[in-house]
């Protein structure tokens, strides 16, 4: 049996193993990401969890680890509309949001819609573009509408934007504004893979021929619906009070020039509640928030030293984590 077989086999068993059929669904999910993703299970397990907690995902790393791979694969798993956005530093806002022409025969405008009028948008190399476009962005990402001459525009249902970019001292980069970096529900580095599973990438000759074979194994219906069940879960208030001791522990100085806004609560509590979901449980509880603070709160602070780096600002949010106390 080959070691993509057993990954499959294994998760697929984990996810079967749960009583819930959305666990069953997120483990297919899963799995078949996998497949393309390899010893990636923990990176795998948070982007779902942004998926389904409806969030936005940015994906941050040097080129050649895999970012593109894991946000194609994830949109080619789901029954959804799915467009790639290229990001140069020439590419203008209209060629994101679309543009309005005018037909003579008709006398009238016509607005065409651009590529982010899809359920799952690709926005590759994102910090590569100007801040003008990289602007154009954020009213889709907070109110999954868009603005032009006047006229607003709803964006379908649902509406996720995975977007890569590269390390900021990498060469035609533009730094993400803070308005934006805060619209992402998560961040993560894919990283390298482990040495069993990079040879086995070597000797196989890559993921292309597995990704483009991909299927879907969730349709849309069923992606709103846990979605939804998302939303179910029970959060205890005392849970929710530490959520906002961690935030207000970011915004008291220390180590913090600007802490964790009330955005990044709430989807520190959504994510909890996906979290979650995806193991089983009808409750959150202290641990999931633990392993979701630094993902989700990380790139929305900045730093009194070493600001705009994603793993001191990680350490950051972890020195946090362990000095605010646990709820009983």
């Amino acid at each position: 049996m080959s070691a993509v077989q057993d990954i499959i086999m294994t998760m697929t068993t984990a996810a079967a193993s749960f009583a819930s059929p959305a666990t069953q669904q997120i483990g297919r999910l899963e799995a078949q990401v996998a497949t393309v993703v390899r010893g990636k299970a923990k990176v795998i397990r948070l982007a779902v969890i942004a998926l389904l907690a409806e969030g936005h995902l940015l994906i941050e790393d040097v080129p050649g680890v895999g970012k593109t791979t894991l946000a194609q694969a994830l949109a080619r798993s789901l029954g959804l509309a799915f467009q790639r956005i290229q990001f140069t530093s020439d590419l203008l806002p209209s060629d994101v949001i679309g543009v309005s022409v005018y037909r003579q025969g008709e006398e009238r405008f016509e607005f065409v819609p651009g590529p982010l009028f899809a359920n799952i948008v690709l926005a590759d190399e994102i910090n590569r573009a100007t801040p003008k476009t990289q602007s154009a962005l954020l009213e889709a990402m907070s109110e999954r509408r868009v603005s032009v001459d006047r006229k607003r525009y709803a964006l379908p249902r649902p509406f996720v934007v995975l977007a890569t970019q590269n390390p900021l001292e990498h060469h035609g980069t533009y730094p993400l504004p803070e308005s934006q970096l805060d619209r992402f529900l998560m961040s993560l580095k894919v990283g390298y893979p482990p040495p069993a599973d990079e040879r086995q990438l070597l000797l196989s000759g890559g993921v292309e021929e597995t990704l483009d074979g991909l299927r879907p194994v969730l349709a849309r219906e069923e992606l709103i619906a846990l979605q939804g069940e998302v939303r179910q879960v029970l959060i205890a208030e005392k849970l929710a009070d530490y959520m906002l001791a961690l935030a207000t522990a970011t915004r008291e100085g220390g180590d913090f020039l600007l802490g964790v806004s009330p955005r990044g609560v709430q989807g520190l509590y959504r994510a909890t509640q996906a979290l979650a979901l995806c193991e089983g449980r009808e409750f959150a509880v202290p641990d999931d928030v633990q392993r979701l603070a630094a993902p989700i709160l990380a790139h929305r602070v900045l730093l009194r030293r070493g600001s705009g780096d994603l793993d001191q600002a990680r350490q950051a949010i972890e020195k946090v984590v362990s000095t605010v106390a646990v709820p009983l």
